[in-house]
């Protein structure tokens, strides 16, 4: 028998308190049981957002774990492996992992089985094959500059090497958990899971007598990446198995391409502009100032979950709606996606700044010399909160040329910037470089949404006034 809020309420509040409790009783109903579009998106994001702040608490929790282990020095260099690691195994899946979230409810929604099969094991294939190439030119890589390579970076980086190919079977499973509306699988097995086993395995190598380095961290984060990619996987063929017949597949291979590079444009890009400073950083200084750099962007990217969340929720809507021609329906949850991204945003950052030096001084005594970061962090990211999941909206009305172009002028800006600031201003320079590149990124993706789709997507203003077409401008008939 289902407890309703409301029903819980009026059988246990004071007599005084019910009418206040009320309302808000009745909207936790309508979110936790309600069957419309919008309570389901309501609680695919109030999921996610709650994985997301569970999640944002466990990696930061590892992160000190990791610094407090292995200093300033081994930290230094296993963050700036695992980043570029982490980038690799992105761009490795060439875009499909996102593709796969547009697709996914396109084709469940028409109940195209055919398609949905196809995409779903194609797109597995797709990035185990990528990854294992890159991986493989990666190891080649490794081993003809290894000369030129701090002699402390060289094993490492062959580890990392080992990580990708299951990495990019983690983000393309993440892609086909939030097509199905799925944000528990989408979610828990790459911010929950994966942490928890990076932190269990090094510390059991440690305990076993392993040394606390670099080495040590890479070859556990190789075991819990391969173990939960693995495990995603097989829960998410298991589920899929319930609303998704067996049968023949089809695929549309032409297709899936086309659409799948510029979004692989546009999500390389925008990796490469939200970690460049943390790599140029790690090239032009020493490893001991890569770890405070890091710890100071780690402990402002717990305002990201935020994003993160509403992202998750509201891309399938985006492609729904815009492909339907819905407009009144497509403003509305791009208002939705708005508010809730600013106003947590803008709550989370205040905390940080008020609580900040005293997270960074958890990493170590010299750690909270990242904290005046911070404040110039804050200015880019709120700047950038203000058009919420606005690429996102271009991506899923099928705009990805116009947002690789916006991501690809704003790396080379941010490029170009830390490279110039870096030298002269060390660390101040590389985050000053990054607020200003969010700052051009966000007036340059705000105006891409006004004039692609008539939006104006701003938290103060969201307006349209042109008619949508239905479908997209690059689907055709099956080949």
């Amino acid at each position: 028998m289902r407890v309703s809020f409301a029903g819980f309420v009026e059988r246990f509040a004071p007599a005084p308190l019910r009418r206040r409790l009320a309302r808000p009783a009745d909207w936790a109903d309508s979110i936790a049981f309600g069957t419309g579009e919008r309570a389901v998106t309501q609680r695919i994001a109030l999921t996610a957002f709650l994985i997301r702040i569970v999640s944002a608490v466990i990696a930061y929790a590892s992160q000190i774990l990791l610094a407090r282990w292995m200093g300033d020095f081994e930290y230094g260099v296993y963050v700036l492996v695992w980043v570029g690691a982490v980038i690799i195994g992105g761009l490795a899946c060439f875009g499909i992992q996102t593709a796969v979230v547009r697709f996914v409810p396109e084709y469940a929604e028409r109940g195209d089985h055919d398609l949905l099969r196809g995409i779903i094991l194609g797109s597995r294939l797709q990035g185990i094959a990528s990854a294992t190439a890159l991986a493989g030119l990666g190891v080649l890589g490794i081993w003809l500059l290894q000369d030129r390579l701090a002699s402390y970076y060289v094993m490492p980086l062959y580890l990392a090497a080992i990580c990708v190919p299951m990495l990019a079977i983690g983000e393309i499973q993440d892609g086909l958990a939030r097509g199905f509306n799925w944000p528990d699988l989408a979610l828990w097995p790459t911010f929950i899971v994966r942490p928890i086993l990076i932190i269990a395995l090094t510390y059991g190598a440690i305990l076993l007598g392993a040394v606390p380095d670099a080495v040590t961290g890479m070859v556990a984060a190789i075991l819990a990446t391969y173990l939960t990619a693995l495990w995603q996987m097989l829960a998410i063929s298991r589920r899929a198995g319930h609303v998704v017949p067996a049968g023949l597949r089809r695929y549309r291979s032409l297709n899936w391409i086309a659409v799948a590079l510029p979004i692989f444009l546009v999500e390389g890009f925008f990796n490469l502009l939200t970690n460049v400073d943390i790599l140029i950083v790690g090239q032009l200084r020493p490893p001991e100032e890569v770890a405070v750099y890091f710890a100071a962007v780690k402990t402002l990217a717990l305002v990201h979950f935020v994003y993160f969340a509403v992202r998750a929720a509201m891309m399938p809507r985006f492609s729904q709606y815009y492909t339907s021609g819905d407009r009144i329906r497509f403003e509305a949850v791009i208002r939705d996606s708005l508010h809730w991204t600013f106003w947590p945003s803008l709550a989370a950052v205040l905390l940080l700044l008020l609580f900040g030096k005293l997270l960074l001084s958890m990493f170590g005594p010299s750690f909270a010399s990242g904290y005046p970061l911070l404040f110039i962090f804050s200015v880019g990211l709120l700047l950038r909160a203000s058009i919420g999941p606005a690429e996102s909206i271009l991506t899923m009305a099928g705009e990805q040329r116009i947002c690789a172009a916006v991501y690809a002028l704003t790396f080379l800006f941010n490029l170009g910037l830390n490279y110039a600031l870096i030298p002269r201003f060390g660390l101040y320079g590389a985050a000053f470089a990054t607020a200003s590149a969010l700052t051009l990124e966000t007036v340059a993706v705000y105006l891409a949404v006004r004039w692609r789709l008539g939006l104006n997507c701003s938290i103060f203003h969201v307006t349209g006034s042109r008619s949508m077409p239905r479908g997209r401008p690059d689907e055709g008939d099956p080949t």
